[in-house]
C-alpha cells in the first residue's frame, strides 16, 4: 500500500520524547516548547509565535485577540477544514461564507470586495452586515493545501474595511507567496497546524505567529489562562491552550528537517508530473509554483464520474489517493449547515448551489500522493497506474 500522506519520523524525535520522560516535563512548561516557538516563527518570516495545543485552539485564540466575539460575523472561504468554522463558532459568531476562485481554491478577492461593497455598510464606526444587522469582525483567508491566498488583494480590501486578517495557514508552514514566507503575507495573525498529516508534525498542536508585539502578547497571554503575575490571578476570560513539551520536543526536531522535506516532497511532485500523461486532466493552479509546498498533488478530471472511477482504480492496485468531496466532506461548508443555520435542515445539495466553484471543481478532483518517504518505485508505480487507468476513462 502507497497511502496518500504519512510523517517523516527519522529523527531524534524518540530521543528527545526520551529526555522528557526523563527530566519529567512533560507539560506546558519545559525548554522544548519555548525553542520550538522560536524556530517556528523563523521558518514562517514572522517575529512572534505562541504554540498551542491545536491549530484549532490558535485559531479560536487568534480570533479572540482580534476582536471577534458574540454575534459576529467573520469571511471565511466555503472550502477549510471545518476548524476555521468551529474556531469562529466558539467565538459565539459566525462564519460569512464565500465561494473560492475557480482551481485554486483559495478566497476569491474579487469576491469579496464585491460582497463587502454591496452587502455591508458602515453605522456607529462598525462595518455592518445589512441582510442580519450582524458586526463583520474580521476575514479569515486559508492557505488551502498549503497554498497562500491572494494576500496582496486580501489585506487591502480588508484594510479598506478596516478588518483584522487572522490567516488560517494549517498546512503552509514552509510556503512563499512573492518570495515573502507564509506568516508575513500582511494578515495580523497566521495560524498554524501540526497534526500528523502536515509536512511538519508534532503529534498535534499549533501556533499562531505575528508581527505585533501587542497583539502577540495578548495570543501568548490568552493560550495561558490569562494567568497575571506568579499567583493564580487572572485578569479575563483565558484558554488553557499551551502545547505540551512532548509535543514541541517532536516539534523541534521535525522543524530541523523542513528544508530537507520540503526539498523532497517537491522533487517527487515533479517526477510524478513528469511520469502522467496529461492529456485527460489538468493540474490546480498554483498562485506562486516556486513557493508551493502542498503534500499531495492534485488534479482535475474532466467530470465527477471520471473521478470517481479513477480513486476506485487507484485504490484496487493499492494507491491511497482522495475523490475529495467524498474523502473530506468535512473540508466542505456545504456540510456545516449546523454552524451556520438556525436549525440545521438545509440539505447539503441546496447548499452546494450557495458555493458553485467548491462545488464543480471539489467533484472533479483527485489528490495524489508525493509525501517525503516515497522512493522511486511508488513514484513509477502511481504514474503507471494513473496512465493505465486514465486511457480507460
Amino acid at each position: 500500500m502507497i497511502p496518500l500522506a504519512v510523517p517523516n519520523l527519522t529523527g531524534r524525535e524518540s530521543k528527545y520524547l526520551q529526555q522528557c520522560i526523563e527530566t519529567t516535563f512533560v507539560s506546558s512548561v519545559g525548554p522544548f516548547v519555548t525553542r520550538f516557538e522560536k524556530m517556528v516563527a523563523e521558518a514562517a518570516g514572522g517575529s512572534m509565535a505562541a504554540a498551542t495545543s491545536a491549530g484549532t485552539t490558535g485559531l479560536h485564540a487568534a480570533l479572540v485577540a482580534v476582536g471577534v466575539g458574540q454575534n459576529d460575523l467573520v469571511v471565511l472561504p466555503s472550502f477549510t477544514f471545518i476548524a476555521s468554522a468551529n474556531a469562529i463558532a466558539y467565538c459565539g459568531a459566525s462564519p460569512w461564507l464565500l465561494d473560492v476562485t475557480a482551481e485554486s481554491w483559495t478566497l476569491d478577492p474579487a469576491l469579496l470586495a464585491e460582497q463587502l461593497a454591496t452587502e455591508t455598510h458602515q453605522k456607529n464606526d462598525c462595518l455592518v452586515h445589512k441582510a442580519t444587522g450582524r458586526r463583520v469582525a474580521a476575514v479569515m483567508p486559508v492557505y488551502t493545501l498549503g497554498m497562500p491566498a491572494d494576500m496582496d488583494a486580501i489585506t487591502k480590501i480588508a484594510n479598506d474595511y478596516n478588518l483584522p486578517v487572522v490567516a488560517d495557514g494549517a498546512a503552509a508552514l514552509g510556503a512563499t507567496y512573492k518570495k515573502y514566507s507564509s506568516g508575513s503575507l500582511g494578515a495580523d495573525l497566521t495560524v498554524y497546524s501540526f497534526n500528523g498529516n502536515k509536512i511538519v508534525t508534532a503529534g498535534g498542536g499549533g501556533a499562531v505567529v505575528g508581527e505585533d508585539p501587542e497583539l502577540m502578547k495578548l495570543v501568548c497571554h490568552l493560550t495561558t489562562t490569562a494567568k497575571v503575575g506568579e499567583a493564580y490571578h487572572h485578569d479575563r476570560v483565558g484558554f488553557n491552550y499551551r502545547m505540551t513539551e512532548l509535543q514541541g520536543a517532536i516539534g523541534l526536531v521535525q522543524l530541523s528537517k523542513l528544508d530537507y522535506i520540503l526539498e523532497k516532497q517537491r522533487e517527487n511532485k515533479r517526477k510524478l508530473k513528469e511520469a502522467i500523461d496529461t492529456s485527460r486532466f489538468r493540474f490546480r493552479n498554483i498562485l506562486n509554483p516556486e513557493g508551493d509546498i502542498a503534500e499531495t498533488l492534485v488534479i482535475f478530471l474532466e467530470s465527477a464520474g471520471q473521478a470517481r472511477k479513477l480513486v476506485a482504480g487507484m485504490k484496487k492496485q493499492g494507491l491511497g489517493t482522495k475523490n475529495l468531496p467524498d474523502a473530506i466532506s468535512w473540508h466542505f461548508a456545504a456540510y456545516w449547515s449546523h454552524i451556520f443555520s438556525e436549525d440545521g435542515s438545509s440539505s447539503v445539495e441546496s447548499l452546494k448551489s450557495r458555493w458553485k466553484q467548491s462545488t464543480e471543481w471539489l467533484e472533479r478532483a483527485v489528490a495524489l500522493p508525493v509525501m517525503v518517504n516515497m522512493e522511486d518505485s511508488a513514484i513509477d508505480k502511481v504514474a503507471e497506474t494513473m496512465n493505465r487507468l486514465c486511457k480507460e476513462l
